[in-house]
């Protein structure tokens, strides 16, 4: 276990310093990443894998994106140093995680305001609005949002799930004067989302949704009727949105439009094509090739050049760290700490499972960065607070 860790916490040395010319900055970086565990509270025990395998991931990300936009790179190593202070800095309040439900409805107020900003002032990217620009400063709401709305589902259904599970489906009555402000807070979200032409993102919170929803209450019907009124938003966005249409026709049918809609998941496929079991090496491919490759087809770069089997490993880690994550909720004690660790552990495995799912052509991409190895500042900070929150959910006393 400490040599685990201890390869997770120097593992930005495998960055290549010669392209990043930051090497003050890395060393910083690991120095606050052992730091960061170090510095725990007395008397507590917790799951150290959590974070190390986020550095781990973060640390593998950085060689792919040092090799395909070193400029980026050097982005990413700032944005890291930001969201390692703010997740040691946050540690205190995460550990009276308690205190955060009294302000459920403050979480879904705050992010219909940040969807309602999206909406007035977003800047259109690819055909959907994403990012809001402040000066030179950009970052992508939906970032907070999601972790919003884990603390605002988390913190109701504690109060509700009891009521929500021995309500009949048939029971109009009942179900609508508990499930109200639930369905409220999260069609609201989804409905902006669809309207923003963000269908990816509105897919996530469904699954968050679904999957807290379902531990709370048991409840598969409310499940079932969630996937379905999302179906028809989702069919309606596809026959509405041209952009959505041709994320669809460019899944179905790359080749016919091979150096236009289809070209950058064509190139995407032709590289983890190349890389075949053991990959090209590093550096020997031709990852440059697939359009904005540092953010939406990181994981096919990486997959070039180390090959089919170091696809695998990284899926791996990311499997490990969702079922430790999952193994957090099952041991809290509490239903508002095992939901709020069922939620950030949907996070984390839903978005990663998307993702991947796209640069491997199982369903159409989305916009959704891959947790800690996509290029995205917005997104490092928010996953990297996501797993200091689920490492203080961890915490036991020493016996």
């Amino acid at each position: 276990m400490l040599g685990a860790l201890a390869i997770a916490y120097f593992a930005f040395a495998l960055v290549p310093l010669h392209v990043l010319d930051s090497r003050w900055l890395v060393a910083l970086l690991g120095c606050i990443a052992l730091a960061w565990v170090v510095v725990r509270p007395l008397g507590e025990r917790r799951d150290d894998v959590i974070p190390a395998i986020a550095v781990l991931l973060t640390s593998i990300g950085l060689i792919v994106i040092a090799r395909v936009a070193p400029t980026l790179a050097a982005r990413q190593l700032i944005w890291l140093t930001i969201a390692l202070v703010l997740a040691i800095g946050a540690g205190p309040a995460f550990r009276r995680y308690r205190v955060l439900a009294r302000y459920k409805y403050v979480w879904i107020l705050a992010s219909i305001v940040l969807f309602v900003l999206v909406a007035l002032f977003g800047q259109e990217v690819n055909g959907a609005k994403l990012w809001i620009r402040v000066g030179t400063l950009q970052f992508e709401p939906i970032e907070a949002i999601k972790l919003f709305v884990v603390l605002f589902m988390a913190a109701y259904l504690a109060e509700t799930a009891d009521v929500i599970a021995a309500a009949r489906p048939w029971s109009l009555r009942a179900n609508a004067k508990y499930l109200g402000p639930l369905f409220i807070g999260w069609g609201t979200s989804v409905g902006i989302l669809v309207f923003e032409r963000d269908v990816g993102t509105a897919a996530l919170l469904l699954a968050i949704f679904a999957a807290m929803l379902y531990v709370a209450t048991r409840r598969i019907d409310l499940v079932v009727g969630s996937v379905a009124v999302f179906g028809l938003a989702a069919w309606w966005a596809v026959h509405h949105y041209t952009y959505v249409a041709l994320r669809i026709a460019a899944w179905r049918h790359p080749f016919a439009d091979p150096y236009g809609a289809g070209y950058q998941s064509l190139q995407a496929l032709f590289g983890l094509g190349a890389g075949g079991l053991f990959g090209t090496g590093y550096g020997l491919g031709k990852p440059g090739y697939i359009p904005a490759v540092a953010t939406d087809y990181v994981y096919a770069a990486f997959s070039e050049e180390f090959g089919a089997l170091g696809g695998i490993a990284v899926c791996a880690l990311f499997l490990v760290l969702v079922l430790r994550a999952l193994a957090v909720a099952r041991e809290k004690p509490d239903l508002y700490g095992r939901l709020l660790a069922t939620g950030l552990a949907s996070t984390l495995g839903f978005q990663v499972f998307i993702i991947m799912g796209g640069v491997l052509h199982l369903f159409p991409l989305t916009g959704i960065t891959l947790p800690f190895f996509s290029y995205g500042g917005s997104s490092l900070v928010a996953n990297y607070l996501l797993v200091a929150f689920l490492w203080a959910l961890s915490a036991r006393a020493t016996a």
